[in-house]
């Protein structure tokens, strides 16, 4: 089988090409920078706003995996261009093409859009590729933890210090990236389970972990048998999200969208929304995960 992928060269999107290489399936893939070479992979320059590029990434392929999307930006027209435009052009080339296979990576954000710019832009994504004639699977993952990940290394690089920030309250479900990899093939092949359905996958921890726990367990990763977790209020974090603005500029990883977003409660996927166990279940338990992305991250010298 030929899939065609989108965000191929970022955290998930490698990860799925890595799984999909070794499921012995054949992988175009776009990228917006030319690549190295690696066989069983066709790379197709350009991105979501060159519909030639993605007439060559969809022709020929029986089913289409969007992983691309933006996570972090200064202003919601940003998110509006990759995250909404980007995805209608791309089911718009998969319908010219007759792949009508299509599996579009969303985010948990999308259940409450109000609450930032980003979770917005996936809602109306969502939205489009509910209204095609594809058969579609949309599926929201809660936070993603693994190697090469950019986002959750943040706390790892904390808990360093043994002193990690996170939300004062709330809880949230996370997912290893390549549990998430194995869904995503997994749901290729369609069915009545799991076309025209909306799903929430997680590490099968129920009712997710509270902000603390999963800070102490990152710290527990990283070598520190106590760290100290600073529970934050919304407003320390839309200050600090004002002061790493002004530091890092357009580089900042803590945005006030994001500040919103993290000061949300409830982040636990919802189980009438879970994969069905004949066709998926989680593998790798969080805490081990944990520990080997921190190794990951000190072999990389990110640490």
């Amino acid at each position: 089988m030929t899939i065609a992928v989108t965000g191929g060269t970022g955290f998930v999107g490698q990860a799925l090409i890595d799984r999909a290489l070794s499921e012995g399936r054949t992988v175009r893939a776009l990228a917006r920078s030319a690549q190295e070479p690696r066989e069983g992979v066709e790379w197709i320059a350009g991105d979501l706003d060159d519909r030639k590029a993605l007439r060559n990434l969809v022709s020929g392929a029986e089913a289409v995996v969007h992983v691309a999307g933006l996570v972090n930006a200064p202003d919601a027209a940003a998110f509006e261009k990759c995250n909404v435009v980007g995805t209608l052009n791309l089911a718009e080339a998969a319908l010219g093409a007759g792949a009508t296979r299509f599996v579009f990576v969303s985010s948990l954000s999308a259940r409450e859009p109000e609450l930032s710019a980003y979770g917005a832009s996936k809602a109306r994504a969502e939205k489009i590729v509910r209204a095609s004639p594809l058969d579609w699977t949309i599926v929201r993952p809660p936070a993603i933890y693994g190697p090469r990940d950019k986002e959750m290394f943040e706390l790892f690089r904390s808990a360093k210090w043994g002193v990690i920030p996170v939300p004062a309250k709330g809880r949230a479900s996370v997912i290893h990236v390549d549990d998430l990899a194995r869904l995503l093939l997994a749901l290729l092949s369609g069915g009545e389970d799991v076309s025209y359905r909306t799903i929430e996958p997680d590490d099968g921890r129920p009712n997710g972990w509270s902000h603390e726990e999963l800070a102490r367990a990152i710290g527990w990763a990283m070598g520190k048998r106590r760290p100290r977790v600073l529970g934050l209020s919304q407003g320390t974090m839309e200050l600090a999200a004002r002061a790493d603005g002004v530091l890092r500029r357009d580089k900042a990883k803590l945005t006030l969208d994001r500040a919103r977003y993290f000061s949300h409660p409830d982040w636990v996927v919802t189980a009438a929304q879970g994969v069905p166990d004949a066709l998926w279940k989680p593998r790798i338990e969080t805490r081990a995960g944990l520990e080997t992305t921190a190794q990951w991250y000190r072999e990389q010298g990110w640490l």
